[in-house]
């Protein structure tokens, strides 16, 4: 009975763990470019009271055994980076990523972060920034007099200056993409960093290679089906419950024996 108090424990656990995953996801449902996550478990390790093939004559053998499970564990939380809606805003300095790639944006202390964010602003130098002031790498400087800016599909940043009837280049948007995005380190503020998992960052042209393209005055939800996020729930708060009541059932086993008189 020991046995199934804990091996019924590991469920409720995961599934407290799997609960903070879709309330997170839930959380943030309008959060501009975010990624949903989700939890995959594993099996513990199984104690095998008989070994599957053990001899029982000189001719036969056991052929299936008995091993008993001790439960699950989480395995990986991992991200999924698929596409999000796409909905117009109508300011020029919002962007949004058509396909592969993130933005790169450059931390107080030097470390670049890449994000999916393209919510961008200007700060007090003209430079494009993100909703915490953390400037595009490469920089991006809008003049000051500019009339208009236009980002074209692979990247290109152009402004209209008064008195003239060509638009100038003040710079180039680049992106970024991973061998393996889910191994991005989540930094907050819909930030990522590399890590060991997610392999060196590829810089490329936007619309090039296998990159994705830039629009203009556009920008991406959060990737998060709430219907989807609902159905994860009732299913995680079911489990949990039948996990509960394993519990429950060993306890009230356990309480029979201790009762038993001869």
């Amino acid at each position: 009975m020991i046995r199934a108090l804990w091996t019924a424990a590991t469920g409720m656990q995961a599934k407290q763990l799997d609960l903070d995953v879709i309330a997170n996801n839930l959380a943030n449902v309008n959060t501009t470019g975010f990624k949903k996550s989700r939890v995959d478990f594993q099996d513990l390790m199984y104690q095998v009271i008989r070994f599957k093939g053990t001899p029982t004559s000189p001719e036969t053998q056991v052929p299936s055994g008995i091993e008993v499970g001790l439960g699950v564990r989480p395995a990986a939380i991992q991200k999924i980076f698929s596409q999000g809606d796409i909905y117009e805003t109508g300011n020029p300095l919002d962007l949004v990523i058509e396909g592969d790639g993130f933005f790169q944006v450059l931390l107080p202390d030097g470390t670049v972060a890449y994000t999916r964010d393209g919510s961008f602003k200007l700060d007090a130098q003209g430079r494009m920034v993100t909703s915490d002031g953390f400037p595009l790498e490469p920089p991006i400087t809008i003049p000051q007099e500019a009339e208009s800016i236009t980002i074209a599909q692979d990247g290109t940043v152009t402004v209209k200056m008064p008195g003239e009837t060509e638009p100038q280049e003040v710079g180039v948007i680049e992106l970024v993409r991973f061998v393996n995005p889910a191994g991005l380190l989540s930094i907050g503020r819909n930030l990522y960093v590399a890590t060991a998992a997610s392999g060196d960052p590829q810089v490329g042209t936007p619309g090039l290679g296998g990159f994705g393209t830039l629009a203009q005055g556009f920008l991406e939800t959060s990737n998060v089906q709430i219907v989807e996020e609902m159905v994860r729930m009732i299913s995680a708060q079911r489990a949990y419950e039948i996990n509960a009541k394993a519990v429950t059932t060993a306890d009230e086993m356990m309480s029979i024996t201790n009762n038993m008189k001869r």
